[in-house]
């Protein structure tokens, strides 16, 4: 399994933009209790352990927990669906990561589906790239253009989630390593 460890650092705009993001989350935590346990203050505490670990690399324990608030999240499964997702991602679990995010950008609309594109067309290109390195053309290949056309969508319908440019350079990379396989 190939780990990534790097920690992206939020910064102006978009740091304050995702820190509210988490604020809103947490509000709407502690008002929602449909009786699948989403609002109970386990879950709770479980979100907060879970994007802790997420933003601080401990991936793997993100992902534990993570894994066992799904069942519980009712409404807002999709979104604990998504930070699973991204802490698979970072973990270097690329295939699991598009497990999760294939159908919940699939069930999405709007930023939402736009947010799921992202992790997985990120996940795919770094597939790609594994099987590449693995001398693997025709599974890099499939996997680079998956990786394309979502993140083709993103850029085209929410170009405010690449507010510094790293998806449109991870497309730009893309475009050659596929060129690069003709």
């Amino acid at each position: 399994m190939v780990q990534n460890t790097s920690r992206p650092r939020l910064v102006g705009r978009a740091g304050r933009r995702a820190l509210a993001l988490s604020a809103v989350l947490a509000l709407g935590l502690s008002g929602c209790d449909d009786g699948s346990g989403a609002g109970s203050n386990s879950f709770r505490n479980d979100y907060t352990s879970a994007r802790t670990a997420l933003e601080t690399g401990q991936y793997d324990k993100a992902n534990r927990i993570y894994a066992r608030m799904l069942p519980q999240a009712g409404p807002l499964q999709s979104r604990i669906q998504l930070e699973y997702a991204h802490s698979l991602l970072r973990s270097g679990a690329y295939g699991e990561a598009i497990q999760q995010t294939q159908g919940l950008s699939q069930s999405q609309s709007g930023t939402a589906r736009s947010a799921a594109l992202s992790v997985l067309g990120t996940a795919h290109h770094e597939l790609g790239l594994v099987a590449l390195t693995n001398q693997d053309g025709a599974t890099g290949r499939q996997h680079l253009i998956a990786a394309q056309n979502a993140i083709d969508e993103v850029l085209r319908s929410d170009p405010e989630l690449d507010p510094l440019g790293a998806l449109a350079g991870r497309q730009a990379s893309i475009k050659v390593q596929l060129k690069s396989l003709s």
